[in-house]
């Protein structure tokens, strides 16, 4: 499997939304499609307009499962790139309340 970074604009007006679509990513990737996806993590990001967007890392077997992942929990998917390498400086900072 590759690691893949998928950009997510502003895909959410609330956390409430951003928590359900979790929900339907896990289950797709989980029970659907788990020789093909993995989840590794996700960053939130406060867009401009108000709205959530996120970062998100994914392992898959090619860009094209991410999308049809993407698609099938009805994800936003606005750029899929494959990651060429990890440079890793520091761990993750612990995770802060929403």
């Amino acid at each position: 499997m590759n690691t893949y970074v998928i950009l997510r604009r502003s895909g959410w007006r609330s956390a409430e939304e951003l928590e359900e679509a979790a929900a339907r990513s896990r289950k797709v990737g989980d029970e659907e499609m788990s020789d093909d996806i993995r989840w590794i993590r996700s960053y939130v990001l406060g867009e401009n307009d108000g709205n959530l967007g996120t970062v998100c890392v994914y392992q898959a077997t090619s860009s094209e499962k991410v999308r049809e992942h993407a698609e099938r929990a009805g994800l936003p998917a606005d750029e899929v790139i494959e990651v060429a390498d990890t440079v890793l400086v520091r761990p993750d900072p612990e995770p802060v309340a929403a």
